[in-house]
């Protein structure tokens, strides 16, 4: 067995972003787009205290949602830790809150079943001996007053695998450690991350591990290469976009992958973003990379008080709705041995087709490539009832290799289909 193998059979995952950034609610890059000061952003800090936050609430939706796995910002680049930490006072336990979160979320998302995953950022705009002027995002990036500081890089490095230890520690079994992430001169070699990733695995054998610590949303690095170094990672994480084949290394080998996306267009909560994805948009994309033999996970940001916004609650339980019929099309599935149909896309599980309809065609619904012999049955996931395989249609002539399914009693005719999600036909096929 690989370590994977449970990740592949999950398909659908969460993020959530959260902080102390929550509180002025323009997103959680906030501190260094706007080029705050540690003394600027300390007033957020000291105001966190989400009395509203229930962890089994959180886990309660994501598990309505359908998703399988999540994934909490333990740490983000503005450095305030939402877990406890022997190593600092910049942490919820050592402020107003009080509180663990990172240890609430684990036992409250464990209960539901739903396995845990934990982010931690590598870069820290808090710490002493992070750098500054030079670097390219950080708050003072350019502010003469840190042209000539002198730092200790080591220091926060030693700090960073520090707090990793105590996170894979202290917490039980970890599914994922999702780290984030390289960028410039600040890459592998400076995060010590061959000595990080064995520290690690001493302590969480079988965990996961993103591949950021070489590379980042858009540049995968490592994990690309026929002999991948060890700390490049188990799986894949585009950012923002759906890859076109899906993620391939440089011999052409499948590579374990999730598209990582907001449910607005913010990862931490902000005020002025109403711009929701719709769920129809939710579960397509998800399908698409299912279809591609890869996962999707939808981030979402709570408020400063701890709470999901009603239209993200909503999205979710929509999907959610959705996934309880439809789901089996989507855990365990991967790419089709058939060709992208016209109407959707084919996600498959062994003798199982799952045709996936999202635009519907004129007449009988074609299942491209898809020879009848192969056939043994179809049936609407909707309602489980069996459809019928007509012997002849009108289209017919025009496909050479296509077995066609009617929706409705006169096979030519066309019909409203059960879901306007996404209605799909699960396809049993003979060897």
């Amino acid at each position: 067995m690989k370590r994977t193998d449970w990740y592949e059979e999950a398909r659908f995952g969460m993020f959530i972003h959260w902080g102390a950034y929550a509180i002025p609610a323009r997103g959680e890059w906030v501190k260094s787009v706007e080029k705050m000061t540690n003394e600027e952003y300390q007033k957020y800090v000291d105001e966190f205290n989400p009395k509203d936050f229930d962890a089994t609430r959180w886990a309660k939706l994501a598990k309505k949602a359908g998703v399988k796995y999540a994934i909490l910002t333990a740490k983000h680049h503005d450095g305030f830790c939402l877990f406890d930490s022997k190593y600092t006072d910049y942490k919820t336990t050592a402020t107003a809150a009080g509180r663990d979160f990172i240890r609430e979320y684990v036992d409250a998302f464990r209960a539901e079943g739903i396995r845990i995953g934990i982010y931690y950022s590598l870069l820290d705009w808090h710490h002493p001996d992070y750098p500054k002027y030079d670097d390219l995002i950080h708050p003072m990036r350019g502010n003469p007053d840190y042209k000539d500081e002198k730092i200790n890089l080591d220091n926060y490095i030693e700090y960073m695998h520090n707090q990793m230890v105590e996170l894979a520690s202290n917490y039980g079994k970890i599914d994922i450690f999702w780290f984030d992430y390289s960028y410039d001169k600040m890459n592998a070699d400076v995060w010590k991350a061959e000595e990080l990733i064995k520290k690690i695995r001493k302590l969480q054998p079988d965990v996961l591990i993103d591949s950021r610590l070489d590379g980042s949303g858009c540049s995968f690095n490592g994990i690309l290469s026929k002999n991948p170094p060890i700390y490049a990672g188990d799986f894949a994480s585009p950012e923002q976009f759906v890859p076109k084949e899906g993620v391939l290394n440089e011999v052409g080998e499948h590579v374990p992958w999730e598209v990582i996306t907001t449910l607005n267009n913010t990862w931490g909560f902000n005020r002025s973003d109403k711009d929701f994805k719709p769920a129809k948009m939710i579960i397509h994309k998800l399908v698409d990379c299912v279809s591609k033999n890869g996962n999707f996970v939808i981030n979402v940001g709570p408020d400063a008080n701890g709470r999901f916004q009603d239209e993200v609650v909503e999205i979710l339980e929509e999907i959610g709705d959705w996934m309880k019929i439809y789901g089996d099309s989507i855990y365990g599935c991967g790419a089709s041995e058939f060709e992208r149909p016209e109407f959707g896309k084919y996600t498959q599980k062994g003798k199982k087709l799952y045709a996936h309809i999202f635009d519907c065609p004129i007449g009988a619904i074609p299942l491209l490539e898809v020879e009848k012999t192969r056939v043994e049955s179809v049936r609407d996931m909707q309602n489980g009832s069996e459809l019928v395989v007509p012997k002849q249609t009108f289209a017919a002539v025009y496909y050479k290799k296509a077995t066609f399914v009617a929706m409705g009693a006169t096979p030519h005719f066309t019909y409203k289909l059960p879901n306007d999600l996404d209605t799909v036909l699960e396809v049993n096929l003979k060897d």
